[in-house]
């Protein structure tokens, strides 16, 4: 009777597991740190192409700033050669083409148009998050918390506008205003017979009064929009040097 002897396989020595576990481990490891510098990597650029939309803006909004100023300094000066005007019937009679002139130009103003697309961008889907210096999400936050304080003096500056379009429909001939529209939108100075509809004393300085109001809304928009032009520059300056970009 022939005897068969069973094969009894070797039991492995723990240390080899001890490796297999260990190379598994780092396998594992290796691959979450090359995920996480890649998602790191993606971050920081990311945040690099933020602050390039920023500066871009921040250049945009300084040449803005300067021709708002630029137009508010003009307009200032045609209301307050208004308001001269509107002192007594006898000057409002005198002066008919300059009158339609500057009321009609002298409260044209828009509101101040500006670029911040980028940073409406980071605070509404979580942007902020991927700017990794503190400072600089301050700075950049600082910056655009000036802007409310000119918005509710350019509300101030609408109410006082409503206001005085409102007696000047009583003065004004709208015929005359009619003329002076180019095609171009501009409006041009009228020669010729300029009369105005009234020229009752006391609704004469009712507009002349709004016209010094609204020099005086504009007149407090000036030092707010020089403040927001010297800290769009002092924020473009820090970001171009931060993060070496021109």
């Amino acid at each position: 009777m022939e005897v068969h002897h069973h094969s009894h396989t070797s039991r492995k020595k723990w240390t080899h597991y001890f490796w297999e576990f260990l190379m598994l481990f780092l396998a594992v490891f290796c691959g979450f740190l090359a995920e996480y510098q890649l998602e790191h990597k993606i971050e920081r650029d990311r945040e690099k192409q933020f602050i390039r939309s920023l500066i871009s803006d921040l250049k945009d909004d300084t040449l803005i700033i300067t021709k708002h100023i630029v137009s508010l300094r003009k307009s200032i000066v045609f209301l307050d050669s208004l308001s001269t005007l509107m002192d007594s019937p006898d000057l409002a009679k005198n002066n008919g083409e300059a009158i339609y002139y500057t009321s009609r130009i002298g409260n044209r103003i828009a509101p101040l148009v500006n670029n911040s697309r980028t940073f409406d961008q980071l605070t509404n889907s979580g942007g902020f998050r991927l700017i990794s210096n503190p400072e600089t999400s301050n700075r950049i936050m600082n910056h655009y918390a000036n802007l409310p304080e000119l918005r509710m003096v350019e509300e101030i500056f609408k109410s006082e506008n409503e206001a005085y379009k409102a007696v000047a429909s009583r003065i004004m001939d709208p015929a005359i205003y009619r003329k002076q529209i180019r095609a171009d939108g501009s409006v041009a100075r009228i020669t010729g017979n300029t009369a105005l509809l009234s020229y009752d004393a006391a609704l004469l300085k009712q507009l002349g009064f709004y016209a010094v109001q609204m020099n005086g809304s504009r007149e407090g928009m000036i030092p707010l929009l020089l403040n927001l032009r010297q800290s769009a520059g002092e924020l473009l300056t820090y970001l171009q040097t931060t993060y070496h970009l021109k």
